[in-house]
């Protein structure tokens, strides 16, 4: 199950200490070395979706936000594929008012019901509020055109749905010529802004190797004639722009506001960028005209999926970047979950460098520490762009791990995932390779992506009192009586023996 799900479940846990833990639970009596307890847990960490109405785990990636008065509303394409290819026939909605509680919101938009469209491929979208009417864009392959991806518009009175689509693509992807492929036509971004004479504009700009841009009539289904001759034009009216360096696809476009409301400064490009995708930004002074300027990367390629999408927005007085990841049981780049981070601009507007955390916006930061001295960590490496390394098993953990960061240190301990409801079970996730857990083999114990969502048990622990009299042991379920150590730096399974080397003293870490 996923956190989320088991928050109302576990929320007494996050009064119990993290330190020494030497009571039980309800604190009636001392724990002896080795009996069971429990231990606080995170449970406000990412992922942010990632469950159905019934509390199954239900992937869903290329996360969008529209906001709407005080909600939030999440919308993201359905993963469904039991395999390693896109199978989305739908796009689901979670909404929040406080980014901390999420409701699933359900379908607000099936491709069963988009005639032109393949149903199993609703690709990226952005939902966009004018006036009393939503309209959701987004893309598909279009069965009238070709087979291309082409850009669609659905419209709905709630931003719920259900959406409706008008009947006919938007942009299809015939009209893009030059084409260098027959997805160059993706992932729509929707932008609406008043100018300083008074003007609104719609601007919608989409792409996959190329990019483009146009605006669109007060209407939002149909392309702005410039020069008013009575038809749309490619490069006049639809406009190819330069891309940026290594633009591979899902542009976001995202402008600062002052205290005011009042947006200033350079309009932002957030896109992926190169293979496997980083995220990176560009800005420009005037969306269809000016100059796309690339700036810099700010997150590496994910540790659990080959894509990446963002969306960026302001709400509750901060700047939020959600984005996606394979983080979920048999997560990958089909099977997908939005994340969260916040982001906080430089003092010259630039964007710093964002990490992929487990701990997002409300979880817990935790550090691990034997009665000897040695800090859990796991190996430093920095994800690779080559496909053929994924996933990620068998990385090495212990203490004074070889190129070792701080961040490497860090770990998120979240409800067993062999079983949440037993409170004295815990899986440790690692902070900076979210989706990446403390495993144990045989004898073993490393760090591994649950790449097939069967390693559950082998990421579980059962939560006793260490068996040198204080701190927390870390019991295998599978494996009773053997507990995770760190011996001569490395981390092993023992049978406790070396007491000191298997009781942990856990401190959380300030953000």
């Amino acid at each position: 199950m996923m956190k989320k799900i088991l928050a109302a479940i576990f929320a007494a846990a996050l009064l119990v200490s993290m330190f020494g833990c030497t009571v039980d639970p309800v604190g009636t009596k001392p724990a002896a070395p080795g009996e069971a307890i429990e231990i606080a847990k995170s449970l406000g960490g990412n992922p942010l979706g990632g469950f159905d109405a019934e509390g199954n785990l239900t992937y869903g990636g290329d996360p969008s936000v529209m906001i709407d008065g005080d909600t939030l509303y999440l919308y993201v394409g359905h993963d469904i594929s039991a395999g390693e290819s896109y199978v989305i026939p739908e796009y689901l909605c979670y909404s929040t008012k406080d980014m901390v509680s999420w409701t699933y919101e359900g379908v607000v938009l099936s491709m069963k019901d988009v005639t032109w469209a393949d149903r199993s491929s609703a690709w990226a979208g952005q939902v966009a509020k004018h006036g009393d009417k939503y309209y959701f864009y987004f893309c598909s392959w279009d069965k009238t055109d070709g087979g291309k991806q082409s850009i669609g518009v659905a419209v709905a009175d709630n931003p719920k749905g259900p959406f409706v689509d008008i009947g006919t693509a938007l942009v299809k992807g015939s009209f893009t010529t030059n084409e260098t492929s027959g997805w160059n036509d993706i992932d729509p971004t929707v932008w609406i802004e008043t100018d300083e004479q008074g003007v609104e504009h719609r601007y919608l700009c989409w792409g996959n190797g190329k990019l483009f841009m146009c605006e669109l009539n007060e209407d939002m289904v149909s392309v702005k004639d410039y020069n008013g001759d009575g038809k749309i034009t490619f490069g006049a009216d639809v406009k190819e722009k330069t891309a940026p360096k290594a633009f591979t696809e899902a542009p976001w476009i995202y402008r600062r506001q002052d205290e005011n409301g009042k947006y200033y400064g350079p309009y932002y490009l957030f896109y992926a960028y190169g293979w496997r995708e980083q995220m990176a930004y560009a800005t420009t002074d005037d969306l269809m005209n000016g100059t796309v300027t690339y700036q810099d990367t700010i997150m590496h390629p994910s540790a659990t999926s080959n894509t990446n999408h963002m969306a960026v927005f302001d709400f509750l007085g901060k700047t939020w970047f959600i984005y996606h990841n394979g983080s979920l049981p048999k997560g990958s780049g089909f099977r997908r979950v939005a994340c969260i981070e916040e982001l906080v601009f430089n003092e010259d507007g630039s964007v710093p460098f964002l990490e992929e955390t487990a701990t997002g916006m409300n979880g817990t930061i935790s550090t691990l520490t034997t009665l000897k001295g040695d800090v859990l960590a796991h190996e430093n490496y920095r994800n690779s762009s080559d496909d053929k390394d994924y996933p990620y098993q068998y990385v090495a953990i212990g203490s004074n791990m070889k190129g070792q960061q701080t961040y490497d240190t860090y770990w998120e301990i979240v409800p067993g995932k062999y079983d949440a409801s037993n409170t004295s079970y815990v899986s440790i996730e690692s902070y900076n390779k979210a989706g990446l857990y403390v495993t144990y083999g045989a004898t073993a114990a490393y760090m591994s992506q649950d790449h097939n969502g069967e390693m559950a048990v082998q990421q579980t622990f059962k939560t006793v009192m260490g068996l040198a009299g204080k701190g927390v042991s870390f019991e295998c379920i599978a494996n009773p009586g053997m507990y995770l150590s760190i011996v001569d730096g490395a981390a092993t399974l023992t049978d406790g023996s070396d007491q000191e080397a298997c009781s942990f003293i856990i401190a959380t870490v300030e953000k």
